[in-house]
């Protein structure tokens, strides 16, 4: 099966090759200042132009103003929009009009009832993250390696394709896929050694296990 990997949170060029060489789909760049992973719309551009053709380039924004993603969209090299705040449907469909990219919309999952939003979001959204729904008080709306039931989206198929996240390391993202028959997955904080700091080892095992090419994982001390 054909699974498609997201890296996010790279902040570093080695990583990004590290991203490509591994052969994940998509590279992520954060643009939130409480996240360890945060980026200048600077720095964003100089990794953006480290990616080989072919990995695509997704920004990750948590309910930003038009102005800010305008100079995002202006500065950086990108292939996607990943919406990872409290956007509406409406928001999302504006955006996806405003700047011509695909967007992809993060909807946090804790309960069944919380699944209702993905049905309502995948009627503007391109793509779809299911994402396990932060703690209450957590600074992070998501990147804190918190999984939630995967029997909730066991088989579970919406109008747009989706991606599984939350919690997802090399160690159980291979049980996740076959739980949820998800045919995409990303990561962030389980191919780390430190909030913020990527591992190498731990993103090519990421894409091995993802898709079913698992090695040896590196166990980090």
């Amino acid at each position: 099966m054909d699974i498609r990997v997201k890296i996010c949170g790279l902040t570093q060029p080695e990583h990004v090759h590290a991203v490509a060489e591994a052969g994940a789909a998509y590279a992520g760049f954060v643009f939130f200042e409480k996240s360890p992973r945060h980026l200048t719309v600077e720095q964003a551009r100089d990794l953006a132009l480290e990616a080989p053709v072919g990995l695509a380039k997704v920004a990750l924004t948590v309910n930003a103003d038009d102005s800010y993603l305008d100079w995002i969209v202006e500065t950086v090299p990108l292939d996607m929009l990943q919406l990872h705040g409290s956007e509406s449907p409406e928001r999302v469909a504006e955006l996806r009009e405003r700047y011509g990219l695909p967007i992809m919309k993060a909807v946090g999952i804790a309960e069944e009832p919380d699944l209702a939003a993905l049905q309502e979001y995948s009627a503007v959204a391109d793509q779809l993250l299911v994402d396990a729904k932060p703690p209450k008080g957590a600074v992070l709306p998501g990147g804190n390696g918190l999984a939630f039931d995967w029997r909730l989206v066991n088989r579970k198929y919406w109008p747009c394709p989706w991606m599984l996240a939350g919690g997802l390391t090399p160690h159980n993202v291979a049980e996740a896929v076959r739980m949820t028959g998800a045919r995409q997955v990303d990561v962030s904080s389980g191919v780390e050694f430190a909030p913020g700091q990527k591992d190498a080892n731990l993103i090519r095992a990421f894409v091995e296990a993802a898709t079913g090419k698992q090695k040896d994982v590196p166990i980090l001390r």
